[in-house]
């Protein structure tokens, strides 16, 4: 199983990916963020709950879901 720390590598290369400014590039910052800054997946889960507007917390939570069961 992946860490945090290799999830988060890998959403911020989605992130540098995505146009910036878009929805795609705003979630996938998001997940990366977090994913550096949290102990676990399941406190990462958490704090992506909190992420606003819904748009991007809705899609953060989905990049997070396929890249945490990917590994």
């Amino acid at each position: 199983m992946r860490d945090n720390l290799d999830l988060a590598a890998s959403a911020q290369e989605l992130a540098d990916a995505a146009p910036t400014g878009s929805i795609d590039h705003a979630a996938a910052s998001s997940v990366a963020i977090t994913l550096a800054t949290t102990r676990d997946i399941t406190d990462a889960r958490k704090t992506l709950d909190g992420v606003s507007p819904e748009e991007v917390r809705e899609a953060a939570l989905a990049l997070f879901e396929q890249l945490s069961t990917d590994g």
